[in-house]
Order: C-alpha cells, then sequence, then structure tokens
C-alpha cells in the first residue's frame, strides 16, 4: 500500500537572514572561495523563502546574524527541538564554534529549556524527527555519542544512520521528513548516501519512502522542508517533485542556489521549534 500525504499542519520555524553571507573558507565539498558570492542576491533568495513559509500559514522567528559567522543562515544547524526541550548544537569546526551558544542564548532568552551538549553535533543537520523516532547521521560532524545524549535528553528513540558520501555531509542533506506524523511518519532519502546497514534500516523502517535520484541528490532537493502537505523544495529536483505529487504532496520549488554555494538549501536556512 503507498502511503499519502496527511495534511499540513502549522509550523514554527528559526531562520536568520544572509546579511554576513559569503564563502569565507572551505569546510565542505560545496565550498569554493574562489567562486564569487553575491550577498544581496542571498538575502533576496533567503526573504523569498520566509515570505513562503509565512504564505503557507507558518510563524516564522528571526535570530540577529552577527559579523564573521557568514554560515549563521543555516539556522537549521544550531539546535534541536523536541517538546520545547533544546538539544544546543556543538560544531566540529572553529569556524563555526561561536553560532552554537548564539542559538542557545536566543532561546534561552525566550524562556526555553536548553541543554548545553556535551557532544559535537550539529543541530536538526543531523537530528530529524520523523514520528517518533529522531533519525540521526554521523560519519562526518555529528558524533554518534551526540545521538545517545539526545536520547537521554528527549526521551525518545534515536536511530543512528552513519553517512558515507561527503558532499552529504549532513543527514538534511540526504534525507528529508515529509510526514511527521507518529501514525504514518514518511520520509525521501538517497540511499548511496547511507552505509548498507544504514540503508537496511531505512528501508525497513521507511519501506514506502520516497527514493531520490542522483541529480535530486546534486540539486541538494532533499535539503527540503514539508509541513505534510507543501514541500518546499530545489526547482532542479524535478524527478523528486513528479514523486512528491505522486504521494499527493505538493511540491513548492524555491530557488536558493546563491545559498548553495555554502552546502545548504531550503532546510539548512529552517531550524523547526517544536512544543
Amino acid at each position: 500500500m503507498t502511503a499519502h500525504a496527511p495534511g499540513a499542519t502549522p509550523r514554527r520555524y528559526l531562520m536568520c537572514e544572509p546579511t554576513h553571507y559569503t564563502v569565507a573558507y572551505e569546510i565542505n565539498p560545496w565550498m569554493d572561495r574562489t567562486r564569487a558570492t553575491d550577498t544581496a542576491l542571498a538575502v533576496q533568495q533567503w526573504r523569498t523563502l520566509r515570505d513562503t513559509y509565512l504564505e503557507l500559514g507558518h510563524t516564522v522567528e528571526t535570530i540577529e546574524p552577527i559579523p564573521g559567522l557568514p554560515d549563521m543562515v543555516y539556522a537549521a544547524n544550531g539546535a534541536t527541538v523536541v517538546d520545547g526541550i533544546v538539544y544546543s548544537a556543538r560544531f566540529r569546526y572553529p569556524e563555526r564554534q561561536p553560532e552554537g551558544p548564539a542559538y542557545q542564548k536566543w532561546f534561552a532568552d525566550r524562556g526555553f529549556v536548553t541543554h548545553t551538549a556535551a557532544a559535537v553535533n550539529e543541530g536538526e543537520g543531523d537530528m530529524l524527527v520523523a514520528g517518533h523516532l529522531v533519525l540521526a547521521g554521523t560519519g562526518f560532524r555529528t558524533e554518534r555519542t551526540a545521538h545517545a545524549e539526545a536520547q537521554e535528553l528527549f526521551g525518545t528513540p534515536v536511530i543512528s544512520l552513519e553517512l558515507v558520501d561527503p558532499r552529504y555531509y549532513h543527514l538534511d542533506t540526504a534525507l528529508a521528513v515529509l510526514s511527521s506524523d507518529p501514525r504514518d511518519p514518511q520520509i525521501a532519502y538517497y540511499p548511496p548516501a547511507f552505509s548498507p546497514g544504514s540503508r537496511a534500516v531505512l528501508e525497513q523502517l521507511f519501506p514506502d519512502a520516497v527514493l531520490a535520484t542522483d541529480d535530486d541528490a546534486a540539486a541538494l532537493g532533499l535539503n527540503a522542508v514539508s509541513d505534510g502537505q507543501h514541500v518546499i523544495v530545489a526547482p532542479r529536483a524535478t524527478h523528486l517533485a513528479g514523486a512528491l505529487r505522486e504521494r499527493g504532496y505538493t511540491p513548492v520549488p524555491v530557488d536558493t542556489s546563491e545559498l548553495l554555494k555554502g552546502g545548504g538549501g531550503a532546510k539548512c536556512c529552517t531550524l523547526e521549534i517544536r512544543e
């Protein structure tokens, strides 16, 4: 039996305008300092993404961008929030390490219970909520010990998934949660990004998953944001958009090509606040 889209639910997102965006260093295969970046275009694309969420009826809050932190636009990496509990990010690379405390302070200032991570983790970049599970990536950025730390903190089963392709260095570049409905969670993913054992786990947990093509993955099509009905997706991920339509979802193409130069798309720019 093929699963179908269950319907949209309102979401609350945290975003950071790319006021200081540029590619100043190289910490993933997408980054190339010799390629020119257009900060004004990045801001324009980001605002279109934000406005799309607002038009779909979602709440968008923003954190003030900090000079010298060009990757702060990738808000999803800043924390993981489950049932109002905030698990702070602890970045692997020194260039991004100040982002973790900045995001944690934003939540603490607004009365959230925050937990300062002991283990290296990059927030929702590697931790995605799918129903009653947290799917957690490891292999490039987030340590496996962070999976155990998150499970203890949230009291939710955490499924470790090993990433093996450097281009897909965060879980949210290789897997998208289409529906987080606990009765029927649904995902899309790119099988070659995962180790054989992790692929077997995903096949067992999500036998009806949408499988992305090489071209979908290379367009960062899986760095998508779904509200259970509408899926914000990269315009070049055309096969994925067709597959989503077949399942009853509504693909909403939003161009984030300038932000792709830093290795992120719509999902990287969007941290979901789950209360």
